[in-house]
């Protein structure tokens, strides 16, 4: 088998299950290593959150005190991108990252996984989520249907069009940047393994697998805690000054 070849086999995206009935105008369901790879990590997730939150104390103990203190700090960071308003959005953004920054990380434990982050449909899914959720947010923040049309009036109504256009280009810059740099450092470990032999992989699978997937984790939650600071965040009211 040629490199070439080879590279081509490990992108395939391979269908794990077909129902045996057909869906209404769908057709047969098809499930793919990349769902059940994030089957996978939904159920270690749920465990770690389930032995990390076991027996919590008043007074915590080392591992809970870790916890609370990366809790904190997660909530506090998120609170700087988009004030205390956006405190309620914590848990969603939180659970985001901690899925990609197992996902894209997950190859490097070798069995033949492949990252589910590689699939364009699951990168697209997590960005329609985001996109759905910050105009859900903007939509609340606004006070409703008026004050949401309002908002792609700003700064002036002259950015009309380009505020309608960014529905549909912030999903595609999120889908393609997080697919695209996977993506890319997939095929890059897959060259240098096929170069380099053994050694020279493992010393670039650390910033391959590691560094730049926690990277591009935290690159797609920063960016949608920035969209969404902008549809929730509030004219200030200029005080009237004061009559001497």
């Amino acid at each position: 088998m040629t490199m070439g070849e080879e590279l081509q086999e490990q992108l395939q995206t391979n269908i794990v299950w077909t129902s045996p009935f057909d869906v209404p105008l769908l057709g047969p369901i098809h499930i793919s290593e990349s769902v059940v790879i994030t089957w996978f990590i939904m159920a270690v997730v749920m465990v770690l959150v389930l032995v990390l939150t076991r027996k919590m104390e008043i007074v915590p103990k080392k591992g809970q005190a870790l916890v609370e203190f990366a809790v904190t700090w997660v909530t506090d960071f998120f609170e700087g991108n988009m004030g205390k308003a956006g405190r309620r959005y914590v848990p969603y953004l939180s659970t985001v990252f901690l899925y990609l920054a197992i996902a894209n990380v997950i190859g490097m434990f070798g069995f033949g996984i492949k990252p589910p982050t590689k699939d364009i449909n699951v990168t697209a899914a997590l960005a329609v989520m985001s996109i759905i959720l910050i105009e859900a947010a903007t939509f609340r923040a606004r006070g409703g249907l008026g004050g949401f049309f309002k908002s792609f009036l700003k700064p002036m109504p002259i950015m009309l069009p380009i505020n309608i256009m960014e529905l549909a280009i912030r999903p595609l810059s999120l889908c393609m940047r997080l697919f695209g740099n996977v993506l890319g450092a997939f095929v890059v470990m897959k060259l240098i393994e096929h170069v380099c032999g053994l050694i020279a992989p493992m010393v670039f699978s650390m910033y391959f697998d590691v560094f730049d997937g926690l990277i591009q984790a935290y690159v797609f939650v920063f960016l949608t805690s920035l969209f969404m600071a902008e549809g929730i965040e509030t004219e200030e009211e200029t005080p009237m000054p004061q009559k001497v």
